[in-house]
């Protein structure tokens, strides 16, 4: 009898873990209807004030900022880490904004079917499952969040060389210590370059020595203050920044078309197919500005209608604007002499034309601001819709009584772009913030390609035209693209698994519990 009750025991022990792992792996695939979604957001309190020219601004204010300015100089010359595509970058363009549409269409369906700011991280959710949609906020978070480092370090470095254009600026204002303007590895190579010793320059506190970005901080502080006032408010200061910087580099391409020479287009891909795909790939970075446009979605009038628009019309713009100061930059300096770090400025005054160069300085900094502005802002959203799913504390969730907008996660989030920026260079945040954009864009076109299975009587305002062909180029494309760079870089391909695992951590020891806790209460 014993020994029957033990066998009778362990089978319902069998069966209990077999039961929880099976309830494990269906709360990990368990979707969220979009109905609810977009009910919930109703509920949410954040403002509708964005139009059409709006959404188009801010997707502008995004993408022409980085590439325009620094990192079409990297795509065009190279870096130690990939060859650069020469006068090919614009097929490179061309190659990027191909993956862009694509990914493009497929944002814009979802964009106008369900409104929710979450973007990505909100698709996945509808279709795949808890688990994926963590994954890709997890991912999101580091496309904007190390994006914005990025663009913060970059934004520091036009600011001084700015002020050096003043000659009666004093001295520790045109040219301030390298530990006060640089995170601690880019003030070692500095310092390296130099042939100084960091040990007699670099300040320590208990041995700890002292390195931070002061103008990339204060400048967050700055984005963080503009934000918590208000989205309206944020897309009108970026509408004045896209309107100068515009302006900035239409003199530029109608200066510097006096000084293109045909012979620098030979050789026109002097690195082949690699230097192509690797300039494609780099500037890349350039383009994720468009679907920060569908984490706005929750504060946009009328949605269905203005996020295809602005999402597709941002995206157009700057193609058109890219492929034409690559055109010209290409054809005025000599593959060999173009800058990494500000080659539109620098192609100038190498064309004796100081007082442009003067002006895109000043328009880089402009350009650089917006797309600081529009990151942050797609940042604090996609954390803000996970809080409100309830993987992330409750208190992020919170919404300012009199601006209606989500302050204590805003002021959280400049707080993390503060402290990455003391760690994380230029180039390693782009590979990174590459990584993340590549993987959410994948997602999203099979998102598209699952719900219209599953729910095919959805309204649809916007349809992904050709489907099922577009949403599979754009999982070629991008997928492409990030596989063939990996065989080139290498700090970023070992951080990127890295935050992945990290992400698979706090979902399965905090953000799991959690969302079970809160089923269970309303059980």
């Amino acid at each position: 009898m014993k020994k029957i009750n033990n066998n009778l025991h362990n089978g319902c022990s069998e069966k209990h873990e077999v039961g929880a792992i099976g309830n494990f792996v269906t709360n990990l695939f368990k979707t969220k209807n979009p109905d609810d979604m977009i009910e919930s957001a109703n509920k949410g309190g954040l403002e509708k004030t964005l139009g059409a020219f709006d959404l188009i601004i801010l997707g502008v204010g995004a993408i022409i900022g980085s590439g325009i300015f620094t990192v079409v100089g990297i795509a065009a010359a190279g870096s130690p880490e990939s060859a650069g595509a020469g006068p090919a970058l614009v097929v490179s363009m061309v190659l990027a904004s191909l993956a862009c549409v694509f990914s493009a269409m497929c944002y814009s369906e979802f964009a106008s079917m369900i409104p929710v700011a979450g973007s990505a991280y909100l698709y996945t959710y509808a279709t795949m499952g808890e688990f994926l949609a963590w994954i890709v906020g997890w991912v999101l978070i580091l496309e904007y969040l190390v994006g914005y480092i990025a663009v913060a370090n970059a934004w520091s470095g036009y600011l001084i060389q700015f002020l050096k254009g003043f000659p009666f600026l004093p001295q520790w204002l045109t040219n301030p210590p390298v530990w006060l303007v640089n995170d601690y590895s880019s003030a070692l190579d500095t310092l390296a370059k130099q042939g100084l010793d960091p040990a007699g320059v670099i300040p320590h506190i208990a041995g700890i020595p002292i390195a931070f970005n002061l103008p990339a901080l204060l400048i967050t502080i700055l984005m963080a203050a503009i934000l918590i006032k208000g989205i309206k408010e944020s897309t009108n200061m970026a509408g004045l920044m896209v309107v100068i910087k515009l302006a900035v580099i239409a003199l530029f391409i109608i200066t510097g078309a006096f000084y293109v020479k045909p012979e620098n287009w030979v050789p026109f891909a002097p690195n082949g197919f690699e230097g192509i795909f690797m300039g494609a790939f780099i500037i890349f970075f350039a383009y994720i500005g468009f679907d920060a446009i569908a984490t706005a979605a929750e504060e946009t009038k009328n949605p269905q209608k203005n996020l295809p628009i602005g999402i597709i019309g941002s995206l157009a713009v700057c193609t058109i604007i890219y492929v034409f100061v690559a055109i010209v930059l290409t054809g005025m300096v000599p593959i060999n002499q173009i800058d990494a770090h500000a080659p539109i400025a620098h192609a100038m005054r190498l064309a004796g034309q100081d007082w442009v160069a003067g002006l895109i300085s000043l328009g880089a900094l402009t350009g650089l601001t917006s797309v600081l502005l529009v990151l942050m802002l797609a940042g604090t959203r996609i954390l803000f819709a996970m809080s409100r799913d309830n993987y992330l504390p409750s208190i992020l969730k919170t919404v300012h009584k009199k601006y209606k907008t989500p302050h204590v996660i805003t002021i959280m989030t400049a707080i993390i772009c503060i402290f990455g920026s003391l760690f994380l260079n230029i180039s390693t945040a782009a590979e990174l913030c590459n990584f993340g954009t590549f993987t959410s864009f994948i997602i999203v076109c099979v998102a598209v390609l699952i719900l219209r299975k599953t729910d095919p009587n959805r309204k649809r305002p916007f349809r992904v035209p050709f489907s099922p062909l577009f949403p599979i180029l754009g999982i070629v494309c991008c997928g492409g693209l990030m596989i063939y760079s990996m065989q080139f870089l290498t700090t970023s391909r070992f951080l990127f698994p890295l935050w992945l695992i990290i992400g698979v951590i706090i979902y399965l020891t905090y953000g799991y519990k959690k969302q079970r806790k809160m089923e269970n209460n309303e059980n």
